[in-house]
């Protein structure tokens, strides 16, 4: 992990609360179940909840913050959990 100050004024925007996808990885049965998580939730009520809904089901999970830059079209920013793809070696 590389750690370095920044300058926080080259930034053009931010927002408060964001969307968020959750994807529960059920790698028994090679099925993945999605949410989208909205409204006024902070990232660790979600993650909170992610990890407590997958441990109850013995199923893995990744959280992602939902963007829609201007140009590019919607993307996923992965915040935690899996990374790749988790039935890689179902």
């Amino acid at each position: 992990m590389d750690i370095r100050g920044i300058d926080p004024r080259d930034t053009a925007w931010e927002q408060d609360h964001a969307r968020y996808r959750v994807y529960f990885w059920d790698v028994a049965a090679v099925t993945a179940y999605e949410y989208e998580v909205l409204g006024e939730v902070d990232v660790d009520e979600v993650l909170t909840w992610a990890s407590q809904h997958a441990a109850e089901r013995a199923w893995t999970y990744t959280v992602y913050a939902a963007v829609t830059p201007d140009e590019d079209g919607p993307g996923l920013i992965r915040l935690a959990g899996v990374l790749g793809d988790p039935f890689t070696d179902a």
